[in-house]
């Protein structure tokens, strides 16, 4: 299976392609420069790779949460290129893509929501399939959901807040407060939810919010015309 994933909702911006289970990635500290140079790592990994947009399986993204911007951007990018291809898309939770490459059976994580809260979830990996032990929430960090047991690994930016480490205390063997969504574990994640029929239609992808919705800037408007040129 051939998928090219996005990840844009944190200040790294991402793209990887998973071809048969080779995974080969571009990742780069952008800032706010997501619309800018977005379609030109895609080209490039593209074109490097020797794959077309006819070629692939599908497109997957980072839904969020994160970043407004962020999502919102790889959101339309998947839709414009998938489009243009005839192609399926699958948003993929970017708290499920910390799990994917942390390396550890039981994490929790969490990401800088801002305004003093965190994006939080929790999965354990059961018979190498990941299994939802708190669904994403918005949250203040002392408010954080529970977990049972030990042997709990935290990801995520949202563990540079002492509140929140001090939430799990003796249930965690570890944190790494620096992890960010990858593309490549977008892709690793996208080959299975592919696998089982959950792609859809480009026009049905939405980012996955866990605020108020707000409507498209005229950059995100300008990316999504960009992804269909790449098309063209």
């Amino acid at each position: 299976m051939r998928i090219l994933a996005l990840e844009t909702s944190t200040e790294y911006c991402s793209v990887a392609l998973s071809l048969g289970g080779n995974l080969i990635e571009r990742f780069e500290l952008v800032g706010q420069r997501h619309s800018e140079l977005l379609i030109a790592m895609l080209s490039d990994l593209l074109r490097d790779a020797k794959v077309k947009l006819a070629d692939l399986d599908g497109i997957a993204f980072g839904a969020g949460p994160g970043s407004f911007t962020g999502v919102r951007i790889a959101c339309g990018t998947a839709q414009g290129l998938a489009l243009g291809a005839n192609l399926p898309v699958l948003g993929v939770c970017t708290l499920q893509a910390l799990a994917q490459a942390a390396n550890h059976s039981r994490v929790v994580a969490a990401l800088d929501a801002r305004m003093g809260e965190i994006y939080h979830a929790a999965y354990e990996l059961r018979d190498d399939v990941w299994q939802t032990v708190s669904e994403p929430y918005l949250c203040k960090a002392e408010d954080a959901p529970g977990v049972e047991g030990t042997d709990w690994f935290g990801v995520g930016s949202g563990f540079a807040a002492p509140a929140l480490q001090r939430c799990y205390a003796a249930q965690l063997q570890g944190v790494d407060d620096t992890a960010v969504p990858h593309a490549v574990a977008i892709a690793a994640l996208a080959v299975e939810g592919f696998s089982q029929g959950m792609g859809v239609d480009a026009a049905l992808a939405q980012p996955l919010y866990l605020r108020n919705k707000v409507a498209f800037k005229t950059a995100e408007r300008e990316q999504i015309a960009l992804a269909k040129m790449l098309n063209a």
